[in-house]
């Protein structure tokens, strides 16, 4: 089992959220307090829907109700790792004060940062890479965030700047591929010129 991981500890940005939400929850009718986890068809919890939507005003309400960040859907997925696959550093920001478990894993075996550097998230991947995530998990098939940004990425301004910032955060290049191949290498057999002089003076 992986060592479950936490993220930062509590900010300025949380104690600001937590005064946003406030006029909010005031409005709330007085009833019994809701099922925050109730799950629809697909497993997926009120939270999952608002982030999946990036409804932030709902999400932040949510967690501070006491929502849970790491509710799993029927797809493996939850509110914390869609963030990877959305790129709402906003929404992260609100999910970091309810400490969500950053070593999860997608149905890829990913963490949310493997998707964030596939889809060409800057600055999500720039913010995450700056909690205590693992910048050099290695998912179901054989890949890191770095090699990830380079074999699905396009090696535009975006992915050199995903390189950069993974590299920066300790990502280890010489880290291969189950065939041995390495980020450098598949850059150069992909024509990624800015990518591949990256890697080299890594």
């Amino acid at each position: 089992m992986p060592t479950r991981r936490r993220s930062d500890k509590p900010t300025a940005a949380s104690f600001r959220q937590r005064k946003q939400v406030m006029p909010l929850r005031r409005r709330l009718p007085s009833e019994p307090a809701p099922n925050l986890e109730t799950r629809d068809e697909r497993g997926r919890t009120p939270l999952l829907l608002a982030v999946t939507k990036d409804r932030l005003a709902v999400a932040r309400l949510l967690i501070y109700l006491g929502a849970d960040p790491d509710a799993l859907d029927d797809q493996h997925d939850t509110p914390w790792l869609v963030t990877g696959v959305t790129g709402s550093v906003d929404i992260l920001e609100v999910l970091l004060p309810a400490r969500p478990d950053l070593a999860i894993r997608n149905r890829f075996g990913g963490t949310s940062l493997i998707p964030a550097s596939e889809r060409g998230h800057v600055g999500y991947v720039y913010r995450v890479v700056r909690t205590d995530i693992d910048v050099n998990h290695i998912n179901n098939l054989g890949w890191t965030a770095l090699l990830e940004a380079v074999i699905l990425g396009d090696g535009s301004k975006r992915y050199q700047q995903i390189v950069m910032i993974l590299l920066d955060a300790g990502a280890d290049a010489s880290i291969a591929d189950r065939q041995g191949v390495t980020a450098l290498q598949h850059a150069e057999r992909r024509g990624q010129r800015e990518v591949a002089r990256i890697l080299r003076n890594a």
